[in-house]
């Protein structure tokens, strides 16, 4: 990802992945069916793809602005905090002690990759001593 959005636009990454994904379709049309299912099936799968691509743009925009691959990938990878969130708000699922543990582990591990200590002032920056 990082070597693409050093070379191209973030939009022109989107539209790459997605051309990657569309060639695969008559392969996995091969391998399943899409008969049956419902209209309500189709529309979740539809806006799941839509916000899979939004968040792909997200990340190739953030790595094309000059985040660090090493910071920006781990930290999108965070992503299911917000199926825990949504799924205890909204499906009333109850995390255990040992997934609340978990939970705060990761979002305490995505702090300290993302913390950066302040730069040192530069030579010229620096006091200097009066002799």
């Amino acid at each position: 990802m990082k070597l693409g959005t050093n070379r191209i636009s973030a939009r022109s990454m989107v539209i790459w992945v997605t051309i990657g994904f569309v060639v695969l379709v008559p392969f996995m049309c091969r391998m399943t069916t899409l008969a049956g299912l419902s209209a309500g099936a189709i529309s979740a799968g539809l806006i799941a793809g839509m916000v899979n691509g939004l968040g792909n743009w997200a990340i190739f925009a953030s790595l094309e602005k000059g985040a660090k691959a090493s910071v920006a990938i781990p930290l999108t990878a965070l992503y299911p905090l917000c199926t825990v969130i949504l799924a205890t708000v909204f499906l009333r699922e109850r995390p255990s002690s040992l997934q609340w543990l978990g939970i705060a582990l990761a979002l305490a591990g995505g702090a300290m990759l993302s913390y950066e200590p302040p730069a040192a002032p530069a030579l010229e920056e620096r006091p200097q001593c009066a002799q």
